[in-house]
């Protein structure tokens, strides 16, 4: 039986595209602009931010473009923006100079990714065993 698509499948997939096309000006300033501004070790950050950030996008806007087949997919989009927002989100600031303790919020991040991996398995196994 499939699952119906969620209203919210376009807007997710929109903001993934948005997010993949940040993710690439991201990177660009890091390697242009920031380079001798910062040190390494923030370029490094700054860098791990972009990563995550290109890939999330990327499964953001699959599994938004699959929404259809996917079970819970606005809740994985959803965590997937979130984990976004918060673990890229936070090492930017961080290589930008935040304080430190600007880094608990980090772990929430990785958190919302791993659980919206979990949730997206779930799901398609619980897709699979419908078929």
């Amino acid at each position: 039986m499939p699952v119906a698509a969620t209203s919210a499948s376009p807007v997710f997939a929109a903001l993934a595209a948005s997010l993949a096309g940040l993710a690439v000006v991201a990177g660009a300033f890091g390697a242009h602009a920031l380079q001798g501004h910062i040190d390494a070790t923030a370029l490094q950050t700054w860098h791990t931010a972009v990563e995550y950030q290109i890939w999330h996008a990327l499964a953001l806007l699959v599994v938004a473009l699959h929404a259809s087949r996917i079970r819970h997919a606005r809740w994985v989009c959803g965590l997937f923006v979130v984990g976004i927002a918060l673990f890229s989100g936070s090492l930017y600031a961080l290589a930008l100079g935040a304080p430190r303790m600007f880094g608990i919020v980090t772990p929430f991040g990785g958190v919302a990714f791993i659980a919206a991996w979990g949730l997206l398995a779930y799901g398609l196994r619980r897709r699979a065993s419908e078929d």
